[in-house]
């Protein structure tokens, strides 16, 4: 018998403490067709509705077997609160923008932050699943919410090319639009942990090498991380795609207990980097192998994962909605195997 439970194990992870064994979690999207057929909550439904969210959700620790939960499935919360149109997607497709507010740099100007930000018909819906998980499995299973962070809504309030062209025309534009947007995470974050949330992920792979420079990450992002981690109340991570290599080092001077970190990067190379900073969550890849590939392959990737020391084994990014269930599933069993025979 385990001697802590699923919640007790992901925050010693997350800690830094000794462990009996490392957690098997998602602490990005964890719908999937499969899931959805199985409990009858479907996109794009469960995308906007709280029970139908709540339900998929559990649906990745009960049936698919990650020790969490996690919701929501998609990145447009926050965005369509603030301005954006969206579509609502379809049951294998999340929700997207249709159209944005930011055409031009005046237009900057007219993001606010909103008094009813955690009424709106998005954010409402988000906080009341995050309630309904809390209470059924938040007493032992850490419960995870997801909030797009300032670079990815800045993007999406500006659109990308905006976003890219401002980032070296007009820096101080997009710092300014940033800046408001991180008021925004900051209180939608402390909303959703105050409702029963353990943990906080902040997605924000627009701040990445693959996007900006290091340089501009380090001038006008970091600093807004800082902010972040120093006003959100709980356990935070961090997620970024793509190859992070380059902005790790002061990714972990940020103030996040993990960052989860794709494919691309080096776990061994990572864990050089930050030391014991931050704990490093991944990095099975979700597209080439989870979605794509069999059990098997999923084991071998997962194994060497675990070998070079990731402290939370993890799909790399949200779960693609084909992925084979037998593949999720696969983690724990990767897992279980690996410390059968290794004691870390």
């Amino acid at each position: 018998m385990s001697k802590f439970t699923l919640k007790e194990r992901f925050e010693k992870a997350l800690k830094g403490e000794a462990l009996d064994t490392v957690p098997v979690c998602s602490v990005t999207q964890t719908g999937t067709v499969e899931l959805m057929e199985m409990t009858g909550a479907y996109w794009p439904q469960a995308n906007f509705n709280a029970d139908k969210m709540a339900a998929l959700a559990l649906a990745g620790y009960e049936i698919a077997g990650f020790e969490n939960v996690r919701c929501p499935f998609d990145i447009t919360v926050l965005a369509e609160t603030l301005g954006c149109t969206i579509d609502e997607g379809s049951i294998d497709m999340q929700p997207y923008i249709t159209d944005f507010p930011c055409k031009n740099e005046e237009d900057v100007k007219n993001i606010t932050v909103p008094d009813s930000l955690l009424e709106s018909k998005r954010t409402s819906v988000v906080l009341e699943a995050v309630e309904i998980l809390d209470e059924k499995v938040g007493e032992t299973v850490p419960v995870i919410a997801g909030v797009m962070g300032p670079a990815g809504l800045a993007s999406m309030l500006a659109g990308i090319k905006n976003y890219l062209k401002w980032f070296v025309k007009s820096p101080e534009v997009v710092e300014e639009l940033m800046e408001v947007l991180t008021d925004s995470c900051i209180e939608y974050a402390n909303g959703l942990l105050e409702r029963g949330a353990h943990v906080i992920t902040l997605i924000d792979s627009e701040a990445g090498p693959d996007i900006i420079s290091p340089q501009m990450f380090e001038e006008s992002v970091f600093p807004l991380y800082r902010k972040f981690c120093r006003k959100v109340k709980g356990l935070k991570v961090l997620h970024m795609c793509g190859d992070a290599t380059a902005v790790l080092d002061p990714l972990g001077n940020a103030g996040f207990d993990g960052i989860s970190i794709e494919e691309k990067v080096s776990v061994s190379f990572a864990k050089a980097i930050t030391g014991n900073r931050v704990r490093l969550i991944g990095n099975v890849s979700p597209s080439n192998t989870l979605l794509s590939k069999e059990p098997e392959a999923v084991l071998i990737e997962a194994t060497a994962c675990l070998e070079d020391g990731i402290d939370i084994l993890a799909p790399g990014c949200g779960l693609a909605p084909h992925t084979p269930l037998e593949n999720i599933k696969a983690l724990v069993r990767a897992r279980n195997e690996f410390f059968s025979v290794n004691l870390r």
